[in-house]
């Protein structure tokens, strides 16, 4: 029968193939002797240590669900960031000229500001755009507070589910438009892992929609064994 989980010798390789990746925007990193450093180096311990997914991504005892959650969007920033670069050579205009994942599922990217209306965009541009959007959300110090005796502001939870559910959009163009990509550059079980990892946290923490899972559901039945299981913590602040 197989695994449900991959064995320590792959999670533990998969943050060092990533790390000699092409990165599509320059990684974001936690300063060392933070809090969040800490967290980021216990949710790191955990990926590598061949723990199961459903364990790796509950809250850790004594630890706020808030801070937990912001080591994991930064993270996921990360990986995502790595994931597309891994491919980027192939996504253009003429290859992808509008940000969908297969012919029923289109994503329009509207921002507020210079797109104040869902616009359809080429794909690396919604990516692009995506990427700039996520980076000035976490550099933002009123939604991402930096010091610990600076509470998280009301709109955190809502603002991280945003920035994940954009960020998914990116696995699903990436699997359903270029998994052939993925599959010859050997990248293939690593980035299954990332999805893993990615889709226990969410569902953990209903973070993002289960209707977006909706492109990747047979992936997502196949790979994580599990389609959903109740959440173990409610939306709180620090």
């Amino acid at each position: 029968m197989e695994s449900r989980f991959p064995p320590i010798s792959t999670m533990a390789s998969f943050v060092e193939f990533f790390q000699k990746g092409k990165t599509f925007r320059p990684k974001k990193k936690f300063e060392p002797g933070t809090l969040r450093y800490s967290l980021h180096k216990t949710a790191q311990a955990s990926l590598n240590s061949g723990l199961n997914f459903i364990e790796a991504v509950k809250l850790p005892r004594g630890e706020q669900l808030a801070d937990w959650i912001a080591v994991h969007v930064v993270d996921f920033f990360n990986r995502i960031n790595l994931i597309y670069g891994t491919i980027t050579d192939y996504c253009n205009e003429d290859s992808c000229p509008r940000m969908s994942g297969g012919p029923k599922y289109e994503y329009l990217w509207a921002d507020g500001k210079k797109y104040k209306k869902p616009t359809p965009l080429p794909a690396p541009k919604y990516v692009s755009h995506l990427m700039d959007w996520t980076e000035a959300q976490i550099n933002n110090e009123e939604i991402f507070p930096v010091k610990t005796d600076v509470p998280f502001p009301k709109n955190f939870i809502p603002t991280c589910k945003k920035i994940l559910t954009r960020l998914f959009r990116v696995f699903v163009h990436v699997y359903i438009h270029h998994f052939d990509r993925l599959v010859a550059i050997g990248a293939e079980a690593h980035v299954n892992t990332c999805y893993k990892h990615f889709y226990y946290f969410v569902t953990e923490f209903e973070l993002v929609s289960q209707k977006e899972f909706e492109p990747l559901a047979d992936l997502t039945r196949r790979i994580c064994h599990q389609s959903s299981y109740p959440p173990s913590y409610p939306d709180r602040g620090r």
